[in-house]
């Protein structure tokens, strides 16, 4: 089961996503949160994150810890 997060402003259940990228330094990999499970969900949420909610829309944010 994908790790999922409940919006506390608007009720709405947003699932966590990982996308593995190339990029100039190196490969890198891009988490967001998507209403419905795609291809890329992620069972839990990665090491030395936090989830957070943005005050004016509800969504749901992904931040480093500490």
């Amino acid at each position: 089961m994908a790790f999922s997060v409940t919006s506390k402003k608007s009720g709405t259940t947003y699932f966590l996503h990982g996308k593995t990228t190339e990029t100039k330094g190196g490969k890198r990999t891009l988490y967001f949160f998507a209403k419905e499970q795609k291809e890329g969900a992620l069972d839990e949420l990665p090491k030395g994150y936090m989830v957070t909610e943005s005050a004016q829309t509800g969504l749901p944010l992904l931040k480093r810890e500490g």
